[in-house]
């Protein structure tokens, strides 16, 4: 802003001075109708300004695209990631596991996620990697991520989905790369298995307080939830008393 305001204000006080009363050296031109310089200067500064703001704009938007690759070190992780309704399921297709409301990562690892909805609009994030983006029905949404550092972080919704949308937390645990091998060896041996029977299952409203773990059968599943070959969950339902209107009461439409 003050590239184009300091100049204009200078410019004012400048033209003020130059054509005022008593300088004889200003021409005095009642009769002028146009000019080729004039106009390239009024049309140029402008122009300049709007190509250079344009530019900016375009080289942070592409800069900040969720789906922009996030270099990273060792083989890049594929997760597909769920919002139900309350919980979150995250299917890692080549590794043949899932997890609920857990989601382990390598540290340094380029992260490819692939987002979809059970039911209705949600949002995933995970506040300490920066990240906040929409999970839609019948959509897939694309999220690069990496997180650098080891520890456990915590993810969360962040749009209001219903009764159980204040519990509807994952946590986010980041392990050294040499470890999740050895992380996935363990998972793969539970006895749960995840196909479309159980996920119609997992799918039912409810919130889910332990962290289950599953076999993944089949690795098309997340493609058959995206593409609405298995059926939509209904979407939150009033599950509590608070908000049910007394009897006799009236409808206000």
């Amino acid at each position: 802003m003050l590239v184009i305001v300091v100049p204009t204000i200078f410019a004012i006080l400048a033209f003020a001075f130059w054509f005022r009363a008593s300088n004889p050296k200003a021409r005095y031109q009642p009769d002028f109708v146009y000019s080729g310089r004039v106009e390239m200067v009024v049309w140029a500064i402008p122009a300049l300004t709007v190509i250079l703001l344009g530019g900016v704009a375009w080289i942070g938007s592409h800069q900040l695209d969720p789906a922009a690759p996030v270099p990273g070190t060792g083989s890049p992780v594929r997760i597909q990631a769920v919002s139900l309704d309350w919980k979150w399921l995250f299917i890692y297709p080549d590794q043949r596991i899932a997890t609920v409301n857990t989601l382990t990562v390598p540290a340094g690892a380029e992260l490819n996620f692939q987002l979809t909805s059970s039911s209705v609009m949600n949002t995933f994030f995970i506040p300490q990697l920066g990240s906040m983006i929409y999970t839609m029905n019948g959509m897939v949404t694309k999220l690069n991520l990496r997180a650098d550092n080891e520890g456990k972080l915590q993810g969360l919704s962040a749009h209001f989905s219903g009764d159980g949308f204040p519990d509807m937390m994952f946590d986010v645990n980041v392990i050294s790369p040499l470890a999740f091998p050895d992380w996935v060896a363990t998972t793969a041996k539970t006895d749960a298995v995840l196909n479309e029977e159980s996920y119609k299952k997992l799918m039912q409203q409810g919130i889910e307080k332990g962290r289950p773990t599953y076999r993944l059968d089949d690795p098309r599943l997340f493609d058959l939830i995206a593409t609405q070959h298995i059926p939509s969950g209904p979407g939150p339902e009033l599950i509590s008393d608070a908000g049910r209107p007394h009897s006799g009461g009236h409808d206000a439409r």
